[in-house]
């Protein structure tokens, strides 16, 4: 009995042995099968990717396939220009290094020597721009030059100084499209010649139709700013035109050139026999990026029937300048904004006076802000003759100011009544109300000349003084963390010295003028340099120095002219004897007082009516 339940024990352990050696076992085998599972979906996602990649490798070497095929049946029988590598050469002279790519054979760039951008870096021009045209590569085949891979010549050094580059493209036979540059030894022109063999073939119609992009990019401190006075130039039909809202242009009349403008640079194509016609395309951009603007032009040239054919044209790379742009084709130192539209009034002053004084003083001397000082000091000597029967005029009026004061308290509220005994007061005393506006009238063109040439001044351009880094920019003596509306995020001091200055002409002119009751009269002199804060603070240093001198220059005139050059005693005895000299009315101040006196009837109307 004891044996069977030892041995009934016994085999209840084997079993529960067997039970948990079974379950190890069990859960060993799954962990294995996982781990095979693993394992094999491990090795099915690398084929899979290997065959995703291996698709995709066919795709694009299928798609590379086709796209060579569709070159090759573009080039036509330009058989080895559908394929190749992009090589560059580049060529340089004093004032310019000109890279040119095979692929196109075009300009791939224009590094300029003598200037620097923003970050003080070379500028560098017409790199994202591309010029191509379309030619007839085979019958019912044609392709644009402008991706076509050329073959270059050899660099030629003329005698006369200048660099010549040749890039070709031909077909078995004899069919040619040659590109010949011409780079000369201090010049910012490039001269550019397309040379076609078999031209009534090549071109439809013996039209050649150009297709020039131009991107820029900002080279100046602001790019808000620069994309603002960024547009299209153009001469059409020998007369300069440009676009600026708008952001097209049809070219109805022969084109003599086009220009895609920024500040102080542009890209213009010249064409030395005209373009028939064309249409040009343009918008600024609006986004953070540091590019300007693009452009699209479509240009067209008609050319007589012939196998071959010379079109001469040139490309113009580099800064806006007048002295320079003058020489380039006619109308193009127009490309200056000296005056334009309702401000082309001040270009004659700009073109004649401002910039002929103005060169005239940087001829000896050498730092731009002493230059925009004397420019200051020549404008206050030659308007001095104006100033000062202003300033005349404020002497009178600060004179009779006790009798206003006391004709003011006469009459009261009674506006239209003062008005009048006003009126006879300045007559009596032989006194211009007006008089003392001359200044303030006076500084519209001149401050609108200014300002245009300011604007458009290349020589200003990274030229430092006292605090400004660059007069041609706005000075800034702090950044903001945030961004004012109509003012920006930098506070200019040369903005708060011409406020400041233009607040205390402000209250001087006010000190000698009667007092207003009328509140929008009475707080215009303060509100005005208050706007001024808001208007200067983005605008070039040179300008706002400008003002903040000629203020200073205000300023002190009146203190001597008053204290010390105008005997206001003399003028009182003076409007004594002018109020004893019979008086003759002008027709204009009949009619004036005729007027005051019917509003004053009508006004007395009024008031009887409403007491009744």
């Amino acid at each position: 009995m004891k044996t069977d339940k030892n041995t009934v024990i016994g085999f209840v352990l084997l079993g529960v042995l067997l039970f948990f050696y079974f379950w190890y076992t069990n859960q060993q085998n799954q962990a294995i099968i996982q781990l095979k599972k693993k394992e094999e979906d491990s090795l099915a996602k690398v084929a899979a990717a290997r065959m995703k990649l291996q698709d995709t490798v066919a795709a694009k070497l299928d798609s590379l396939r086709r796209d060579t095929a569709d070159k090759k049946a573009a080039a036509g029988n330009f058989t080895e220009a559908a394929l190749g590598t992009e090589t560059l050469q580049v060529i340089e002279n004093d004032l310019m290094k000109v890279t040119f790519t095979n692929k196109g054979a075009q300009i791939k760039s224009v590094e300029l020597k003598n200037y620097k951008d923003g970050n003080g870096k070379q500028v560098i021009l017409a790199d994202k721009n591309l010029f191509s045209y379309t030619v007839n590569t085979a019958s019912s085949q044609s392709a644009q030059t402008g991706y076509l891979f050329f073959t270059a010549d050899s660099i030629v050094k003329n005698i006369n100084g200048n660099t010549t580059v040749r890039y070709a493209i031909k077909t078995t036979d004899g069919k040619a499209i040659i590109h010949e540059y011409v780079i000369s030894k201090n010049d910012y022109k490039i001269g550019f010649n397309i040379y076609l063999v078999g031209a009534d073939q090549l071109l439809t119609g013996n039209a050649l139709n150009i297709n020039w992009e131009v991107h820029t990019t900002m080279k100046e401190r602001s790019n808000k700013y620069e994309r603002q006075v960024s547009n299209i130039c153009f001469s059409e039909n020998n007369d300069f035109d440009y676009i600026s809202a708008k952001d097209e242009h049809q070219f109805e009349k022969p084109t003599q050139w086009i220009s895609v403008v920024q500040q102080f640079f542009n890209n213009t194509l010249i064409a030395t026999n005209g373009f028939n016609s064309g249409h040009v395309k343009w918008a600024r951009k609006t986004d953070s990026t540091n590019d300007l603007a693009a452009s699209n032009a479509n240009l067209q040239i008609k050319l007589s029937p012939a196998n071959t054919a010379t079109i001469p044209l040139q490309f113009y790379i580099g800064p806006s300048d007048y002295n320079i742009l003058k020489k380039q084709a006619p109308e193009m130192d127009r490309i200056i904004n000296l005056g334009r539209d309702l401000y082309s009034f001040v270009r004659p002053i700009n073109k004649y006076i401002i910039m002929n004084v103005f060169e005239f003083f940087a001829g000896f001397v050498k730092n731009y802000g002493w230059v925009v000082l004397l420019l200051t000091l020549f404008i206050r000597v030659v308007t001095a003759p104006l100033t000062y029967s202003s300033y005349l005029s404020g002497a009178k009026m600060k004179a009779l100011r006790p009798e206003l004061d006391t004709i003011k308290k006469k009459f009261g509220d009674d506006q239209q009544g003062f008005a009048m005994e006003q009126m006879k007061l300045f007559r009596e005393a032989g006194v211009n109300p007006l008089g003392g506006c001359i200044p303030a009238l006076l500084q519209i063109p001149i401050f609108f000349a200014l300002y245009s040439f300011f604007n458009s001044q290349i020589a200003l351009r990274g030229q430092a003084f006292l605090w400004s880094k660059d007069l041609s920019s706005f000075d800034s003596i702090a950044t903001l963390p945030f961004t004012i509306p109509a003012f920006g995020n930098h506070i200019s001091l040369f903005t708060i010295t011409a406020v400041i200055t233009s607040f205390l002409i402000s209250i001087y002119n006010m000190s000698m003028t009667p007092t207003q009751d009328n509140p929008a009269l009475k707080y215009m002199p303060y509100i005005f340099p208050f706007m001024l804060l808001f208007i200067f603070n983005s605008l070039p240093s040179a300008l706002t120095w400008y003002y903040t001198v000629s203020n200073l220059v205000t300023l002190l005139l009146q203190f001597v002219i008053q204290n010390y050059i105008i005997d206001h005693n003399k003028i009182l005895a003076k409007i004594e004897v002018k109020r004893k000299t019979p008086k003759t009315k002008s027709k204009f101040q009949e009619r004036y007082e005729q007027m005051m006196e019917s509003q004053k009837k009508l006004q007395d109307l009024k008031n009887k009516t409403n007491k009744k």
